[in-house]
């Protein structure tokens, strides 16, 4: 492991390696280990060039950069009403930080770039990612940039456009029945082979690799950046809250480092066939929103739903007076093709996250960023062309 200690934020116990804090899991919680903040005194947002490596010195990892170009995503606005362009009025704003712009498609990059960097960093030769697509699509360019081998354990569920990418990237793919195999398949190999783990594989479940998440704290950077104090809530789709948590901490290095004012609050979004977020938050003590459990329905939104939320999660909403909202399939999917027709082509698990930031301007107005995870092209199936009959004057048309 790089020389950077690991800590548990719920304990305050040491970490040995990714399988999450042991103490905590003795009492059945997952708790994820982090790193220090990095102190951002001395450095200023108007100079600060975007992506993880834009400052270097707020990473725990020595050495090189392992770097695609990722970061740097645009901000896209997005009407609050139908047939607007976007300067449609009222008391809010609704903005999309589209990560499907980075080198993979997905937001996964950001945190991959620095966990192969990681790896490299500890000598490692293989990296393992368990996924349901984009950390596996992710893991395998990075993997490929450095130099070093990777092996996605995965399942028959990943759509096929992501199974091309990550073949087509060089990876090898472990095929299991579902993800509890897939996480036990690939713990024995990290375990038996010394393979550097780039996601979770422990249950219950603490999050992804915490050198890894920390890559995630540029998107707080570059929002900071963009929109100053504007900034009202943020909208994460959630599933582990690798994202969502290195957000938070990315928020909390601006707010101490008087780079901000306040941190805005930060909003889980969650498919309703399996929330447990929204389920644990309504709950008002501490110790049962950590236990609670909801059983796990798939969606269209396939990279998100749990049947636990990870500690991780509940503490960056507790410390932002954060919120979590479920919405159901038919909303989410609605707002998958109604940002499709106005030119910005999500994947699923997006649609949640800009469906719940929608509610929410409605609801609490303020400037709402959703952060679009990743490009529509990564599951493709079930989309229905338009008939030609819609357009009335192809039918005037001869062969």
């Amino acid at each position: 492991m790089p020389s950077t200690p690991l800590h548990c934020p719920r304990c305050g116990t040491g970490a040995e390696d990714f399988s999450g804090c042991g103490a905590c899991r003795a009492e059945g919680i997952g708790a994820n280990p982090v790193p220090p903040l990095a102190d951002l005194s001395g450095l200023s947002l108007r100079t600060y060039p975007g992506g993880p490596w834009g400052w270097p010195s707020t990473l725990p990892v020595t050495g090189p950069p392992v770097t695609l170009g990722e970061g740097g995503t645009p901000n896209v606005r997005v009407p609050l009403t139908e047939g607007a362009d976007g300067d449609d009025g009222g008391d809010g704003e609704l903005w999309v930080k589209y990560e499907g712009a980075n080198p993979t498609g997905s937001h996964k990059d950001r945190a991959m770039s620095v966990g192969v960097a990681a790896a490299v960093a500890a000598g490692a030769d293989t990296v393992a990612a368990a996924s349901s697509g984009n950390a596996g699509a992710a893991a395998a360019a990075y993997a490929a940039r450095a130099g070093l081998r990777c092996v996605v354990f995965t399942t028959d569920e990943v759509p096929e456009p992501l199974r091309a990418q990550i073949d087509a990237l060089g990876a090898v793919r472990v095929v299991r029945k579902d993800s509890p195999t897939r996480n036990a398949a690939m713990r024995e190999a990290v375990e038996r082979f010394g393979w550097y783990p780039l996601t979770s594989f422990a249950a219950p479940s603490p999050g992804g690799n915490a050198y890894a998440n920390e890559g995630y704290k540029s998107v707080a950077y570059e929002i900071a950046r963009d929109f100053g104090d504007r900034v009202s809530a943020v909208v994460v789709p959630t599933s582990r809250a690798d994202l969502l948590s290195g957000i938070e901490r990315g928020f909390r290095e601006l707010r101490t480092a008087g780079l901000l004012s306040r941190v805005p609050r930060l909003v889980a979004a969650e498919p309703d066939a399996a929330a447990p977020f929204t389920a644990a938050l309504a709950r008002s003590a501490p110790e049962e929103q950590e236990r609670t459990s909801v059983p796990y329905r798939p969606s269209p939104a396939f990279s998100l739903g749990e049947e636990r939320p990870t500690w991780q999660g509940l503490d960056a909403l507790r410390r932002s007076d954060g919120s979590a909202v479920a919405v159901p399939t038919e909303v989410f999917m609605a707002e998958h093709r109604s940002s499709g027709a106005r030119g910005l082509f999500l994947e699923p698990s997006s649609a949640v996250g800009v469906a719940v930031a929608r509610r929410w301007v409605r609801e609490h107005g303020g400037l709402v960023v959703a952060v679009g995870t990743a490009t529509g092209l990564k599951a493709t199936a079930g989309i229905r062309g338009m008939e030609p009959t819609t357009i009335p004057e192809l039918s005037r048309l001869t062969p």
